[in-house]
């Protein structure tokens, strides 16, 4: 079949659909063309590159590659670009030795605390002091679990006692359940601040958890209160680690300090630009709403509403020689021959009275006398203009003519 057979609407129909694939090549991919994809391969037509999975846009945005469109990406914030500018990097915790740390014990709710009651009697004292021996011996026998239900008996009967809580915690650490302990030995600490054996206990099982920097800081407390060899010998196991951690927060305390500083300053100076931008946009507009006759115009007062005079001032012509006269009162001699501007310049005369001329004139063009050429003032009885002198009644009387009795100068030397 030759070209010229082919019905020009189809001819059309094809050449837009290979125009839609230069956009969008993905779409040889479906399936419906499926058909052509095997035409062309068997040409040796080179098609394009799959486009990945999940990009089904098949839009210019495309990477050349077939890859997925590129995101747009988002303003970077103050925190992102102070730490490009200054380079921070997190450092991480540091990597400590875990010898000695056991796996944390879960919390028990139902872990007996005692009973609020301010008033304990005689008998049930005497009842909780014999419980707690009898736990103490348990204690000794390596009976940990039967130790802590005589705490616990003790502890119903009174529960203000600080040292019954700070024992219990000393069997629970036997079992090895840290949390435990650290629950009864922080009661212990809320009913008597000075417990040594309280701060002691709960050390020890901060650092069963790993915990270095409260294990040695309750471990100080409790040498500083009451000194014994173990809790010293525990306090140093636990210092050099805590040390670490310790020095690591002091670090990471430094940076975010130094990068807080240099977010605000970031945030100030961006506030101060913005100001700036929008007092100077602020400035401009009312630069175009006052126009550029404004300077001139402002210190007219309440003339120019006048009507006869805003009438006058409404022709362009008469409003730019007012303007050109305000900034140099010579520009004046421009306009004599122009009947709009001297209407109005005869009305505004009138209208300012007495009043000094001109605003920007600068009191008028001293010195000029009467104009050169023969001009005392301007035709049509203007009778001067207030502020010029040299126009029309203020200017300088003009020379006496020569009379023919008159000698010429020089002539009396004879």
């Amino acid at each position: 079949m030759s070209t010229s057979s082919i019905d020009p609407a189809m001819l059309a129909t094809v050449k837009e659909f290979v125009e839609l694939l230069k956009h969008q090549p993905s779409l040889i991919f479906t399936e419906d063309l499926k058909f052509l994809r095997d035409y062309l391969s068997a040409v040796g037509a080179k098609l394009p590159k799959m486009p990945e999975p999940g990009n089904k846009s098949g839009s210019g945005d495309s990477k050349p590659s077939g890859g997925e469109p590129k995101k747009p990406t988002a303003k970077p914030t103050v925190e992102e670009v102070i730490d490009d500018e200054m380079e921070i990097e997190e450092e991480p915790f540091p990597e400590l030795p875990q010898e000695g740390v056991v796996d944390a014990d879960e919390v028990d709710s139902n872990q007996d605390m005692g009973s609020n009651a301010e008033d304990v009697g005689e008998e049930a004292m005497e009842k909780s002091n014999e419980l707690k021996m009898e736990a103490v011996g348990l204690f000794g026998e390596g009976k940990f679990e039967e130790c802590i239900q005589k705490y616990t008996e003790a502890i119903k009967l009174n529960g203000h006692a600080a040292v019954l809580f700070a024992k219990r915690g000393q069997a629970y650490l036997r079992l090895e359940k840290p949390n435990a302990c650290i629950k009864d030995c922080s009661k212990a600490l809320e009913l008597n601040p000075d417990s040594a054996i309280g701060y002691k206990f709960r050390g020890r099982a901060h650092r069963l958890l790993g915990h270095w920097e409260e294990a040695a800081s309750d471990l100080r407390q409790a040498c500083k209160i009451d000194f014994d060899e173990q809790t010293d010998e525990w306090l140093k196991e636990c210092q050099p680690n805590a040390r670490k951690v310790e020095e690591w927060r002091i670090r990471k305390k430094l940076r975010d300090e130094e990068r807080d500083i240099q977010q605000r300053k970031a945030r100030a100076q961006e506030r101060a630009r913005a100001h700036a931008a929008s007092a100077e946009a602020h400035h401009q507009q009312e630069q175009d709403s006052e126009g550029p006759d404004s300077d001139f115009l402002g210190g007219l007062g309440g003339i120019l509403g006048d009507p006869e005079i805003a009438g006058l001032m409404n022709d362009p012509e008469v409003a730019e020689a007012f303007k050109d006269i305000g900034q140099n009162p010579a520009n004046l001699l421009k306009y004599q021959n122009n009947p709009k501007v001297m209407k109005f310049i005869q009305a505004f005369q009138k209208k300012m009275g007495g009043m000094g001329g001109m605003p920007g004139m600068g009191g008028g063009m001293p010195g000029m006398g009467g104009m050169p050429g023969g001009m005392p003032g301007f035709p049509g009885g203007m009778g001067g203009f207030p502020g010029m002198p040299g126009f029309g009644g203020a200017s300088a009387p003009p020379p006496p003519n020569p009379t023919p009795n008159m000698k010429p100068p020089g002539d009396d030397l004879d």
